[in-house]
Parts: C-alpha cells; structure tokens; sequence
C-alpha cells in the first residue's frame, strides 16, 4: 500500500487524466448497459427450463413469460351463455391476435371450457402468451393488449387487463421513481451525514469518488453483457450500492486523514498514513464483499450468477477509485476543501469513547442483550416462505389491479395468472388435458385448437393450478401435475414460470451450504492475514452470518407477514419471499458487514500493537471508529431506502432487507457484540499458533491465561 500510494503521489496528472477519460466513457455507456441487461433466466438441466426452451423454439410466446389476462365481468342479467355473448368475445380476442401476431392468444369465446368462467358465468378471462421481451423494460407488448382491449365493451361492460408483470410494473401507480431519481435520492440523504460528520466542503469528496465509481462500474456492465446476460437488477445495485460503498470507502480514508493532520502531520504525510492505514482496511473490505458476490457463481443459476460477476464489480472498482484517485484530491485540494472548519480528529469521540467503556465494563450484560434480539430475529427467519409474491401483494391501484380484483371476487384464483405450460408431442393433448382436471389442486386445464396451439407433432395444453407455484401448496400441486403426465403417450413435459421457480428455489437453496462455506473459508484466510488472529475472524463469520439470518427475519416479519408493508407502502402482507432476494441479501450484507468488521478490529489491532491491552484496545478502537460506522452505516441506508421507493414489489424487498440490515449489523453487532465479544476473549483474540502463522507468513502468538480486566 505505500508503495502505491507513493506512486499515486508522484503520478497525479497521470491518474486524474486517466479516470478522466474512464467517466466520460462510462457516462456515455450507462445508458447502454442499462438496455442491454435482461429480464430473463435460465436453469439448465431442469425439466422446466429445457421444456420453456422447447416452447419458446417451437412456438414463439408464453414458456417463462408471463401471461396477460383481459378480464371482464358481464352486465347483470348477461352470462357467457347468452345469445352473441361468445360471439362477442372471440371477436374482441381476435383483435388482439391481429395486432399481436405472434402471441398465443385463448377466451371462452374459441375455446368454451368451464376453467375459463367463474361460478356466476358472468366473469370470464383470456390468456395472451406474449414472445420474450427484448429487456428487462421492455412491456410495450403488454401495453398493447391493454390498448387494445380498452376501446372494446360487451354491452357496456369493459374489459381489464391484468397479469403478474402488469401488477408489478404498475405497483407504484404505474410509475414509481427512476433509476436517477433514486440514486439522486441516496445522494442527498448521504450529503445529509456527510455534512453532519465534517462541517466542511469535505462532505462533497465522498460523493465526487462515487461520481467516479458508478458510472465506472456501469461501463464494465456493459463489457460484461457482451460476454454472458446479466440480470436487469444489476442496474439497481450498481447505482445505489454502488453510491453507499464508494462513499463508506472514501469517507473511512478522509476521516483517517484528517486525524493524522489533526495530529501535527504535513499533508503529504497525512494522505501517506492514512493510506498504509485505512488504505488497507478499504482494500481488505474490498476484496471481501468482491469474494461474497463472486461465491454466486457457484450456484447454478445464470441469474444468480450473472448478480455475482455484475455485483463484483461494484466494490472492485469503488476501491480502485479510493486507493487511486482520492490520495491525489486529498494531497491537491483536500486541505483547501476542509473549510470552514476544521476538527482536529485525533481526539477520541466523547460519546464513543463512554459507550466503549461501558459495552466493556458490562459486557455480559452487552452480549446477552445483543444475542437476545438476534435470536429473535433468527426465529422469524425460520418461517420464511421462499416464492414469488401473492399477485394481490403487487399492486394497489391500477387497470391490473381492477382485473385482479374481478377475478378474485368471482371466486378465480390468482393461480390462474400464472398456468403451468405443458408441451406434449406426438401425443394427445386432449387426453392429457383431460388427465390433468382430475389432480389435486388443478383449478382446469385447456388444450385449444388451431395453428397458434399446435404446431405439427407438437401441442400445448395449459394448467390454471388453485395456487400460485411459488408456494408451497403450489410446488406441491407441481409434483403432481408432473407425476400425472408420466405415462402418457408421446413426450410431455411440464414447464411455464410457475415450475420454474419451484425448479429455481430447488436448484439455488440445495447448493446454498456450499456458497456459505466458500465464503467463509475464503474470507476466514484473508481476515486471519490481517488481523494476525484464528479467533478474530471465526467469530467475524460467525455474527456476519448470525446478522444476515436476522436481516432475513427483518424481511419476514414486514413483508411476508405484513407488519409494516402495508402501513408504510400500501402492500398486503407478500405472504412469501421472492426466491433470489434473500440470496443477494446474504451475498451484499456478509460482505458490506465484514467492512465495519474490518474497519473497527483493524483499528483496535492497531491500538493493542501500541498498547499490549485488549480492553484498553477496544475503548479508543471504537472511540475513534464508531462515528466512522454510525455514519457509513446511515449513509448506505439512505442508498437501500432509495432502493426500497423502486417499482416492484420485489425489489422493495430488496431494499428493505438491506438498509434494516446494515442498521441492525452497525448498531446491535458492531456497537454491542463485537467489543463485548472482544472484551470476553481477552488476549484469546490474538492467538496464532506455530503451524497458521507459518502458512500465513506470520509470527505466532500464544497469550497468557488471564482475561483482562478494565
């Protein structure tokens, strides 16, 4: 690190020319990575997956792409039986075939099955299988059925138009804040702190590093597209992720800055020691939330993985710009930018500096309290139901959302929304149809006529199953639709997006233990390295993992039970949790956590170099860095409280479980567990025997048998 540092300073214009020329690069490329990320996935191998690929090569729609469902209830007096009452439909459904040629398109009026009709035969819905979007933004095929179907009536009666895309673009009202405008709104929130912590022009580095890093990020976005398809969710994390970490990064090296200033140091040897200092700690913390994405790949999901390589990205670069750029802005204008006050930050906080002695001096009291409320946690998370959200859960408003509700009053599932896509060829489709009425938790089954339904040896029967596949009634009505077609003539298999999720949460939480301990076993090495400790880092594991879990319960108790989604965003309880989020919740949380890890005992290891004394250790360790964590900490919940304002209930979620995580991880563990902890151990916290700190390059240590007191 100081070599580095050392070349930075002597190679300013070079490295401000050079990041230059990077942002406009990436300001011109943002835009592009953006519409070239993807709203599908794929799971190879897997009995939905290949069938989707067959439908989608065979006919062009439906497979994992969501249905639309025009939905109309009948004038009082008029059913479905009614002299042109099927006439009328099938004409309004031809109209919809004719400006979507290549959709799959069915009704009640062509096909007259009961599945397609409520109780009172006043309430009636058709299906339009749509071709896969060209992007993740990309609906307009969506919002030509409801254009189409907007001008048509039957009597007066109008037609709605819902389906899970629909309800979940339109959870905001059909709108919600932009991209821009939510990484505006982390930016002013994180301005916010800044100014607090520094009272001076310096509030603006912090931002000016992520200025840099972001659009940086997005650019390597769009080089990454040309090599494999990353998922549209990226474009989120980059954006505010992206913004709260550049910003923790820079705001750790600044603040470590001005304390070696604050004691007496010329500038230039100010920047080289918080640099060898805080430098490090940045580029461990780094490398750890780089590892935790990265640990993605291992999981056979392209989604998932394509989180990983996009997400790796983020603080890949945000240290980059930290080790690099900020040196060169902190030894040229930071001194002039400290105005018009400047603090002297060698003195410990006041208030850190109590609360440290007291975590210590009552710290089985400390670590209980904190044990307590993340053992609760813990328990909620037990409960979680893995799915896609309960259709009523998306959507408050809205066309999709009055289809939805005329559905559900007439006594038709939300199942139907979603029907299991069965593809049968050189077979019987109407004997399979006629197969699949018979199984548990199967509302009907349809296996309409005509070129648009069969083509050649092959044929597509649909399922409207009584629950949504994402839950566990749902999965298990998949088993059975499965075993049903076995020994049917020809080959049919079972596909659509309902079976793929239920494939998804199978495929992705089966190898969930090994990310876990690649993680571990990767970040337990680099932290024994930098701590020169084998208890440091295990407990470090430990409470990461114990602290996601309780993030994970946060989620549960606000979303899949409601206590809150509803207050605060007008969402009913979503009833599960969307199969991906709390894997993404695990990956950023292990890895933006070990950052305040990091931040904290690579300070208090400092100190117990200077002083030999744990306890005494960890008072000026977190005396001088619990403003630092209190303040990052808020920072990058004001980022995931941005992220939480997105449309779609999804990632809501998301941004939920983070910003309450990162809070729940910089207070109840790093404030309270962590130096209660550390204050237990004694100088346990250091021991590294003969053999590890030969494979770490280390010198070993063996402590004493007394535990400290303060």
């Amino acid at each position: 690190m100081a070599t580095l540092t050392r070349w930075v300073l002597g190679h300013k214009l070079i490295v401000v020319v050079t990041w230059v020329i990077v942002l406009g690069a990436g300001l011109a490329a943002s835009q592009s990575a953006v519409n070239a990320l993807s709203s599908q996935f794929g799971l190879p191998g897997k009995e939905s997956y290949v069938t989707n690929q067959a439908i989608t090569r065979i006919f062009g729609n439906g497979a994992d792409t969501q249905a639309v469902a025009p939905v109309i209830t009948l004038p009082a007096g008029m059913t479905v039986d009614s002299p042109g009452a099927r006439a009328q439909l099938a004409l309004a459904f031809a109209r919809v075939s004719a400006a979507l040629p290549h959709s799959r398109v069915v009704s009640y009026g062509t096909t007259p099955n009961p599945a397609l009709v409520a109780h009172d035969r006043r309430t009636t819905f058709g299906l339009v299988f749509l071709p896969e979007p060209r992007s993740f933004s990309d609906i307009t095929d969506a919002e030509m059925v409801t254009e189409v179907m907007k001008g048509i009536t039957i009597d007066g009666a109008h037609f709605h138009v819902t389906g899970l895309d629909l309800l979940a673009v339109g959870s905001s009202g059909g709108g919600g804040t932009s991209l821009l405008a939510e990484t505006l709104l982390g930016g002013v929130g994180a301005l916010l702190v800044l100014i607090f912590v520094f009272r001076s022009f310096m509030a603006l580095i912090p931002l000016l590093m992520a200025g840099f890093a972001i659009p940086t990020t997005f650019l390597l976005v769009l080089g990454l597209t040309k090599i494999t398809s990353v998922i549209f969710i990226v474009q989120f994390l980059v954006a505010l992720i992206g913004l709260g970490v550049a910003i923790d990064y820079s705001l750790l090296v600044v603040l470590r800055w001005r304390e070696e200033r604050g004691k007496g140091l010329e500038n230039g040897a100010a920047v080289q020691r918080a640099m060898e200092t805080a430098g490090r700690a940045v580029a461990f913390s780094g490398t750890t939330v780089a590892i935790g994405l990265l640990a993605l790949i291992v999981l056979p999901v392209p989604l998932l993985r394509s989180m990983g390589y996009g997400g790796m990205l983020i603080p890949l670069v945000t240290v980059a710009v930290a080790l690099t750029l900020l040196p060169v802005v902190l030894a040229t204008v930071g001194p002039g930018m400290d105005w018009p006050r400047f603090r002297n930050q060698g003195d410990e906080g006041r208030f850190w500096h109590w609360w440290a002695t007291n975590v210590v001096r009552f710290r089985w009291i400390a670590a209980a309290a904190g044990l307590l409320i993340l053992v609760g946690l813990l328990a909620a998370a037990g409960t979680i139901a893995l799915g896609q959200a309960k259709a009523d859960s998306l959507a408050k408003s809205g066309d999709a959302y009055q289809g939805l509700h005329a559905l559900e009053r007439s006594g038709i599932p939300a199942g139907v929304l979603s029907p299991f896509e069965v593809l049968v060829q050189n077979g019987n489709p109407g004997a399979v149809a006629q197969r699949l009425r018979r199984v548990s938790g199967v509302r009907g089954a349809i296996a309409p006529r005509g070129p648009a339904w069969r083509r050649g040896s092959s044929a597509m029967v649909d399922v409207f199953p009584t629950a949504d596949a994402s839950s566990a009634a749902g999965r298990d009505t998949v088993g059975r639709v499965r075993d049903a077609v076995k020994g049917q003539a020809g080959r049919v298999l079972v596909g659509g997006p309902g079976p793929l999720t239920a494939d998804s949460v199978s495929a992705v939480y089966g190898n969930f233990p090994l990310m876990i301990f690649l993680i571990a076993l990767v970040t337990f090495l680099l932290l024994a390295r930098a701590f020169r400790s084998l208890l440091l880092p295990l407990k470090a594991i430990v409470l990461n993992i114990v602290s996601v879990g309780a993030a994970w319960g946060i989620m549960v108790l606000i979303w899949q039970d409601g206590l809150g989604s509803s207050q605060i965003w007008g969402v009913q309880s979503t009833g599960a949790i969307i199969f991906w989020i709390p894997l993404i919740v695990f990956a950023f949380l292990f890895g933006l956590s070990m950052d305040y890890e990091v931040f904290i005992l690579a300070r208090i290891r400092e100190e117990y170099d200077i002083s030999g004394m744990t306890n005494a250790a960890i008072v000026t360790g977190i005396g001088r860095t619990g403003r630092l964590v209190t303040s990052a900490a808020l920072i990058l919940f004001f980022a995931f409280v941005a992220l939480a304002s997105a449309p779609g209930t999804d990632v809501r979620v998301l941004g939920t479980g983070l910003g309450a995580g990162i809070l729940l991880d910089a207070t109840v563990v790093r404030m309270l567990l962590v130096p209660a902890l550390v204050s237990l151990f004694g100088r346990w916290n250091w021991w590294l025997p003969a053999l590890p700190a030969r494979l770490l390059r280390l010198q070993p240590y063996t402590p004493d048998d007394d535990i400290e007191t303060l």
